[in-house]
């Protein structure tokens, strides 16, 4: 059997635009490492959890991963709290967090990520200061910062708490666990509520209304903060307001991987939510540096960490963020770049120091998200497989292409066992 490289780009799939001549950042990008993969390989498309839905990150990659994310998911704040090392007891409120900017005297939003530019070490500070002045009325709270702007928090207390509220970030709405991004929204903080048929649930009352005070006390520790100050007279926007959403009370169970495909994976991630995921499903998470700013130098180190982590596994899945951010931001010439320099650092590097026919390669995406609407969408991602003796001899990788290909279409569940199948039969 050959050895699995599972690589995921986070945010791949695009739609056409005018003005890429009608094809999408993908297609237009410079991308002959995986174009050579194409050209030996198999292509066809993946809807990540199914059709008609446009999944965040957290349940496309736990369909990728075989496992069924409405069976499973209990909200990303769960998993992002136990990625970062919190104890996550069931009945305990978890949320994943962002650091965002309000108008000053309202709960207008003008910035839901602080202009991106929130350092690591400006957010650890400003989460030191949250966690040593506010006190909630019969509850604690451990809220931790994770990656620039990107936060978690924890409440806890005697009794159960319940996952079943409304988010106070207006970006996103809670059906029932799933956590689903809205094209467009009111740019105002909402306050949180028990969610559709939970009204009378004193456990789903008493959580929003922990959240609602959390977020107005945490907000004046914020205004007053040295770090906002200094942002202030720097002209950078403040960090003056937390965001919360996809709540829920208790970690999901997860079959081990192992068991389920007979394989042992060890994994690449950068970000909590999909760290969670692989620590809850039984992967072996591979230490590596988080992004340096310079991606050509931090996309050649995964290469190489890849090609020397593999002896001691018999797959690898590979989480690569890049070209989900330029997306969100409507940047479609970003996301083509990104791409272009996947292909060149990562596979480029891997592909010439690699026996090619000793792997099966895989290239796909969590989802798809559309610079023309800044969001994830429920079209379908490419996909791309090399395994030997699985050819559709076509010429390159992308949407397109792979609609045609001999993969035909699968779901998000269903594409780790088909690896795993051809790995096994070339």
């Amino acid at each position: 059997m050959k050895k699995i490289f599972y690589i995921v780009l986070d945010g791949l799939g695009d739609l056409p635009l005018e003005e890429l001549g009608g094809k999408t950042p993908l297609e237009s990008a410079d991308t002959p490492f995986m174009d050579s993969l194409a050209k030996e390989g198999s292509q066809g498309i993946v809807y990540p959890v199914r059709e008609g839905v446009a999944p965040e990150s957290d349940i496309a990659v736990i369909s990728l991963l075989g496992y069924s994310a409405e069976e499973v998911y209990t909200g990303r704040g769960p998993l992002e709290c136990f990625a970062e090392g919190l104890e996550v007891r069931d009945g305990d409120l978890a949320l994943r967090v962002n650091f965002a900017t309000c108008e000053e005297g309202s709960w207008k939003i003008l910035d839901r990520r602080v202009g991106r530019n929130l350092t690591t070490e400006e957010a650890a500070q400003l989460a030191k200061e949250i966690n040593d002045k506010v006190k909630l009325e019969g509850a604690e709270f451990i809220f931790k910062n994770t990656i620039g702007h990107r936060g978690v928090l924890l409440i806890q207390k005697e009794g159960e708490l319940s996952g079943n509220i409304t988010n106070t970030d207006p970006a996103y709405k809670k059906e029932g666990v799933f956590g689903v991004a809205l094209e467009s929204f009111e740019p105002f903080l909402k306050e949180a509520e028990p969610i559709e048929g939970f009204s009378e649930d004193e456990k789903a009352r008493l959580s929003a209304q922990l959240l609602n005070e959390f977020t107005k006390k945490s907000r004046e520790v914020l205004e007053a903060s040295e770090i906002n100050k200094k942002r202030r007279e720097e002209g950078k926007l403040l960090a003056n307001v937390i965001l919360s959403r996809d709540a829920g009370d208790c970690l999901p169970k997860f079959k081990p991987i192992k068991e389920s495909t007979g394989l042992n994976f060890g994994c690449f991630v950068q970000m909590p939510v999909e760290k969670g995921i692989a620590l809850l499903s039984g992967m072996e998470v591979v230490d590596v540096p988080l992004a340096s700013g310079d991606l050509p130098k931090d996309y050649k180190l995964w290469a190489e960490l890849a090609i020397e982590k593999i002896k001691d596994f018999d797959g690898l899945y590979i989480h690569i963020k890049g070209p989900d951010e330029p997306a969100h931001d409507g940047n479609f010439l970003k996301k083509k770049e990104i791409i272009e320099l996947i292909d060149k650092y990562f596979f480029g590097n891997l592909l010439s120091k690699i026996n090619k026919e000793d792997f099966a390669i895989c290239t796909t995406a969590d989802h798809s998200t559309v610079c023309k609407v800044k969001a994830h969408t429920s079209d379908p991602v490419p996909l791309l497989i090399f395994a030997q003796n699985f050819k559709d001899n076509t010429e390159s990788f992308g949407e397109s292409q792979a609609k045609r290909g001999s993969l035909g279409k699968l779901l998000g569940r269903e594409l780790i066992y088909k690896l795993v199948e051809l790995a096994k039969a070339s």
